[in-house]
């Protein structure tokens, strides 16, 4: 199986490392993904939107031979989402690392804009369920890779209109919410929730992490991606 590994925001392909491993040790072929514009100053990235990422994704779609599994972390949901309404017909299932499909039309999120590029916020700047799992280690570790992101990707709205995207098989690996929870949150974010209803196969699972799983707790990620895969 291909397995298409979109980082969130702020992130290159490289923040996938402790969980490729496990993914190839079971056969599967992945391509772990660094985005258009990421670290680029804004004179080189300012042009570049979600639009871009999500012909990134879709590029590697259609050079794949066989079967292709999309996996998109945070912000990468709404890549994997896009890439997921173009080419329904080429991916086998689609996995959401903590994050939800998007509804036609909405952005990420807004984040501060400085010198026309969006720096990472500081491992301080989330919430402490997000980031309770990471320690000190991890978070001096980490915050060295992390890049800066082009200003429109975290706004633009992602684009879709393909309704057979929701012919394809979710599966929302969530760090601290069950089905149960994740549902009755959906309840209340409008077209998120009817996003989220009209997919005809989702399977929720929880990681018991935090919002980074892929370096909290990589093995476990890699083993649900795997069980994922079998359906």
């Amino acid at each position: 199986m291909n397995i298409i590994l979109i980082p969130g925001l702020w992130l290159e392909a490289s923040s996938w490392n402790d969980v490729v491993p496990d993914l190839e040790r079971a056969g599967h072929h992945v391509h772990a993904l660094t985005m258009p514009g990421l670290g680029a100053p804004a004179s080189a990235s300012g042009d570049i939107g979600i639009r871009d990422w999500v012909k990134t994704v879709v590029d590697v779609i259609d050079g794949a031979t066989g079967p292709v599994v999309v996996v998109g972390h945070s912000g990468g949901g709404n890549v994997a989402w896009g890439a997921v309404d173009a080419r329904p017909e080429r991916v086998a299932r689609v996995v959401f690392v903590d994050t939800v499909p998007p509804p036609a039309g909405t952005g990420i999120s807004e984040f501060e804009v400085v010198d026309g590029v969006i720096p990472f916020p500081g491992w301080d700047f989330f919430p402490d369920e997000d980031v309770e799992d990471l320690d000190e280690a991890t978070r001096a570790r980490t915050a060295p890779l992390t890049r800066s992101v082009p200003a429109r990707v975290p706004t633009d709205p992602i684009e879709l209109g393909n309704p057979s995207r929701f012919t394809v098989p979710v599966t929302l690996l969530m760090g601290s919410l069950d089905r149960e929870t994740l549902e009755s949150e959906l309840d209340n974010w409008g077209p998120y929730g009817e996003e989220f209803r009209a997919i005809e196969s989702a399977d929720v699972v929880r990681i018991d992490s935090g919002h980074w799983p892929q370096f909290s707790t990589p093995e476990r990620l890699a083993r649900l991606i795997i069980a994922a895969l079998a359906g």
